[in-house]
C-alpha cells in the first residue's frame, strides 16, 4: 500500500497538488491522537476530516467470533472518535470545522451476515447526530455519507453471481463510482453547505430510500 500511495502522490503532484501522507491503524486511539498532534503543530488545525475507514468480518451472528466483532467495531467505529476527538479543540479555536463520516447504505437498511458492520456503520451517523448539536454554534459541521454499493476492490471480491443479484437491485442499474461520492464529500466540505448538520446523505443510486 505504501508503493500505491507514493505513486498516487507523484500523479498528484503533476497537477500541481501537494499531499502528505501517513500510514496509521485508525483503530490505536493512541497512534490517532498522536498523529493528531504532529499533523496540527505543523499545519495548525485541521479544516476537513473525513472518517473514511472501512473493514468487514461477514458472517451470520451464530457464527460471528468475538475477534470479528471487535475488529469492525474498532476500525469502522471506534476510529471516527480516535481521530475527531483530537482534532476538534483546532476547529473550535479556529471557528471552522467540516467532519464527514462515511457509512454505508448497509447502516441504514442492515444486511443479513453484516450485524457487526450495520452495528459500527449506524453508529457512525448516531455519533454524526450527536456531535453536530454539540458544535453547531461553532462553526463546525458534522455530517454523515451512507453510500450504496461502489465498484471498489471490495465488492470486486464478491462472488460473480451475488455481484450480480445485487447490480439487478440498484435502482440505476449500475454501481457507483468512487468520484461521485468524493463530489458528496467536496459538497459538504464546501461553503455552500455551512447550514447542513446532523444530516445523513444518501448516495445510493437507489437502492435504499428514507
Amino acid at each position: 500500500e505504501a508503493e500505491i500511495i507514493q505513486a498516487w502522490r507523484d500523479e498528484q503532484t503533476t497537477h500541481g497538488c501537494e499531499i502528505e501522507a501517513h500510514l496509521l491503524d485508525v483503530a490505536d486511539g493512541g497512534a490517532c491522537t498522536a498523529l493528531a498532534s504532529q499533523l496540527q503543530d505543523q499545519h495548525g488545525p485541521c479544516s476537513v476530516l473525513v472518517n473514511a475507514a472501512g473493514i468487514t468480518r461477514d458472517a451470520t451472528l451464530r457464527k460471528l467470533e468475538p475477534e470479528d466483532w471487535r475488529a469492525v467495531i474498532a476500525s469502522n467505529l471506534d476510529s471516527v472518535y480516535n481521530l475527531s476527538r483530537p482534532l476538534l479543540n483546532g476547529m473550535i479555536g479556529a471557528g471552522f470545522g467540516r467532519i464527514i463520516n462515511i457509512s454505508s447504505v448497509n447502516g441504514q437498511k442492515g444486511q443479513m451476515g453484516q450485524t457487526n458492520y450495520s452495528a459500527a456503520k449506524a453508529g457512525m451517523h448516531g455519533f454524526t447526530m450527536a456531535l453536530a448539536q454539540e458544535v453547531a454554534a461553532k462553526g463546525i459541521t458534522v455530517n454523515t455519507i451512507s453510500p450504496g454499493y461502489i465498484d471498489s476492490p471490495m465488492i470486486r471480491r464478491v462472488p460473480a453471481n451475488i455481484r450480480e443479484s445485487i447490480l439487478n437491485s440498484v435502482p440505476a442499474g449500475r454501481f457507483g463510482l468512487p468520484i461521485e461520492i468524493a463530489h458528496a464529500v467536496c459538497f459538504l466540505a464546501s461553503a455552500n453547505a455551512a447550514y447542513i448538520t446532523g444530516a445523513n446523505l444518501p448516495v445510493n443510486g437507489g437502492l435504499f430510500m428514507h
